[in-house]
């Protein structure tokens, strides 16, 4: 029969997941099935594209029933993340910050699905309006050339939690418990990116408490104090900026228009804050604002730094339409949940290899995934040569590997 793809098993291996071996078979089938299956990734599908003789109800009950726990793999990926990127780190010559970017997205099903947990009433941004979905709030971690999903916590509304009998907890708390997790290490330059949505006090104090640096989005309803008064930024931008308060500011060919200060701010003080416009500024338009917790930056490398978030958008793009995370159709929160520990540790999988694979060459994830497709339907060709040889009858080698004539 077709073996496991090698590459999967060594990282898997590397990993020490603590699993037994028919949890490391199963882990493995849904992995490689996670990248080879084509279309919807659902537990059946995933079955057929892997060609794995087991019941379709054995690969379900590994999800909600197997004694095994999610939070171990996650911690042991978690490991290997920090030591892969401490090893790329040792070898620059000039030490780049890691980025740990937070935000969240939104699964979202059809209004008839009823009986799967957790679903609820959320706001997507993406929509602008509410969405019948699971809701996720995310973290991303962006470390020189490696760009790894990092972990998740699974976000319910209060009266939902109420009804279930749930610790309510915030995006914001969320965020806070993801940005724990990470362990830096004592010469780590750490900066937390987050949009305005994420933007508190709180979370300043929780990033400063870890050593971090904060840059995030702030709306323009938050008080500032400049030039001697205090007051909205939308105020102060539209009667009391002149053009001769802005700098003209070029990164990467974007022209723009930038307001700095480092003044008191309602969240925290004596923080670096900009208004910035995109080629001009317009008195009618708001300013795009920031607010960055290490005042050594310049303007410039602070925009740089903030566009490092993008990452988390495209590992969103991976992980929905490449990887299937919101193709699951399992009822329990503890299946779910299982179902997207096994989609992060398939990203780091992949974010892993490209790196391997770059040979003076850009690769993307997917550039990986349609590589161990084609090499898996080599396999599968020399798997059907080998049993032509043996003379096995053709309809037996089509149903060993799930197909027909």
């Amino acid at each position: 029969m077709v073996t496991f793809y090698s590459y999967i098993v060594r990282f898997i291996l590397t990993l020490r997941l603590g699993l037994s071996k028919p949890q490391m078979k199963h882990m493995l089938t849904f992995i490689h099935g996670i990248i080879l299956t084509d279309g919807r990734k659902t537990v059946s599908q995933i079955r057929r594209s892997t060609h794995n003789p087991r019941d379709l109800s054995s690969m379900t009950r590994f999800l909600n029933e197997s004694p095994w726990c999610s939070r171990r793999v996650t911690d042991r990926r978690h490991e290997f993340i920090i030591n892969t990127m401490k090893q790329a780190r040792n070898k620059q010559i000039d030490k780049q910050p890691t980025f740990f970017i937070i935000d969240d997205t939104q699964a979202k099903k059809h209004r008839s699905t009823k009986r799967m947990e957790g679903l609820d009433m959320h706001f997507s941004h993406a929509d602008r309006k509410r969405v019948w979905s699971h809701s996720i709030v995310t973290a991303h971690i962006v470390s020189g050339d490696y760009s790894f999903a990092w972990d998740f916590r699974s976000y319910y509304r209060e009266p939902y939690c109420q009804k279930h009998g749930l610790t309510f907890k915030s995006k914001n708390d969320l965020a806070i418990e993801l940005i724990e997790t990470y362990k830096a290490s004592s010469d780590e330059k750490v900066y937390v990116l987050v949009d305005s949505w994420y933007m508190s006090k709180k979370l300043i104090e929780a990033c400063k408490a870890k050593g971090f640096y904060l840059i995030g989005g702030l709306r323009t309803n938050r008080k500032i104090r400049a030039k001697n008064r205090k007051m909205k930024i939308s105020e102060f931008a539209a009667n009391h900026l002149q053009q001769s308060d802005l700098r003209s500011v070029t990164v990467d060919d974007r022209h723009y228009k930038v307001y700095k200060c480092k003044e008191y701010c309602g969240e925290t003080e004596k923080s670096t804050i900009l208004l910035s416009w995109k080629d001009k500024c317009d008195g009618g338009k708001k300013p795009f604002c920031l607010l960055c917790t290490d005042n050594s930056l310049d303007l410039v490398t602070i925009l740089q730094y903030y566009d490092v978030r993008w990452n988390i958008e495209t590992g969103y793009r991976y992980l929905k339409d490449l990887l299937g995370f919101n193709d699951y159709q399992l009822l329990s929160r503890k299946g779910i949940e299982r179902f997207w520990c096994m989609q992060f540790l398939t990203y780091n999988f992949l974010e892993y290899q490209r790196k391997k694979w770059e040979d003076g060459t850009t690769l993307t994830i997917g550039d990986v995934v349609r590589r161990i497709r084609k090499d898996h339907l080599g396999l599968l060709v020399v798997y059907a040569y080998e049993q032509g040889l043996t003379q096995k009858p053709l309809m037996e080698v089509l149903k060993s590997l799930k197909l027909t004539a």
